[in-house]
């Protein structure tokens, strides 16, 4: 059956068409037209904007276009927009914002104890993994896709502690937690190795774990997420399986190997250039970097 029966609302969502306008405007006013208002600034580099476009083009393919619509019907596509929404899309944000706007944001009263308590690693990390694997526990994941207020707000404190998890790795801004390249390497890999289970849960559970997915009442009703309320009753609908030749379990578990392959190439990726960069530093400054690990270790015997 053709997504073409839910209507263009539900397929391209007009509304969020607006707000990346709308974002995209400020973004470049607040760094552009308004830089001289700050009190320390710099021009806008060519690749901030280009990662903070690539983030709302991004953002848009994810839960505007088609995708979202069948991240409701089939769970594989769930768990690719999850992916790619969680791992990819904060990266293009952060670098996408330059420091010094960030330095604004993050010295505000409440966010600067919020960034000072949750961007600490191991405070950062193990954050973002609960909630990631608490929202696929099945009770918690149906009750969240049947309430469009909890769906929303679920959503963005999953996605605010994916950009948390990953500032102290990837941010720039003076006196924030900033990892040291090898500490890096490691925040990674421990990363990739904490998803795991929650990953290996979807991908080996004997049968289908989600009646958002598999009961059709259920499903019709998550659908009320994405597709008018008026559109659904005029539709005869028994379920997903209308959309699609997999059985239930095999799009679960296919979900689940998708979640962890897609993470895999993103942390490959980051680990690539973070370990390329280490090393051509030590490359360019041997000396240097040899003298800073003796003086750091003089230091430690020392104090001892």
């Amino acid at each position: 059956m053709p997504l073409s029966i839910f209507g263009f609302q539900a397929l391209w969502s007009p509304y969020l068409i607006g707000v990346i306008v709308f974002l995209t405007v400020v973004y470049f006013l607040v760094t552009v037209t308004w830089r001289k208002d700050f009190k320390v600034s710099e021009p806008l580099k060519k690749s901030e904007a280009i990662y903070f476009i690539l983030g709302m083009i991004s953002l848009y393919i994810i839960k505007g276009s088609p995708i979202d619509l069948l991240g409701h019907i089939m769970f594989t596509m769930h768990m690719v927009q999850m992916a790619l929404l969680l791992l990819l899309v904060p990266i293009l944000i952060i670098k996408g914002i330059p420091w010094w706007v960030w330095k604004v944001v993050v010295e505000l009263p409440v966010i600067k104890t919020i960034f000072k308590v949750f961007t600490q690693p191991l405070v950062a990390i193990f954050m973002f993994i609960a909630l990631f694997s608490f929202y696929h526990i099945p009770s918690v994941f149906d009750t969240i896709k049947l309430d469009e207020t909890l769906h929303g707000m679920y959503t963005f404190i999953l996605f605010s502690s994916a950009v948390l998890m990953y500032w102290p790795l990837i941010n720039t801004v003076e006196g924030q937690h900033q990892l040291k390249p090898l500490y890096k390497l490691a925040y990674i890999i421990g990363n990739a190795v904490l998803i795991t289970p929650a990953c290996a849960l979807i991908i080996f559970a004997p049968s289908p774990m989600y009646g958002t997915y598999t009961d059709g009442e259920m499903w019709l009703k998550a659908m009320e997420l994405c597709v008018p309320t008026s559109t659904l009753s005029g539709l005869s609908l028994s379920g997903p399986e209308l959309f699609s030749s997999m059985s239930s379990l095999s799009d679960q578990q296919v979900g689940g190997v998708m979640m962890k392959i897609i993470q895999e190439i993103i942390f490959g990726v980051i680990l690539a250039r973070v370990f390329r960069k280490w090393w051509n530093s030590e490359r360019k400054n041997p000396e240097e970097v040899t003298a800073k690990a003796l003086k750091e270790f003089q230091e430690q015997v020392i104090y001892k």
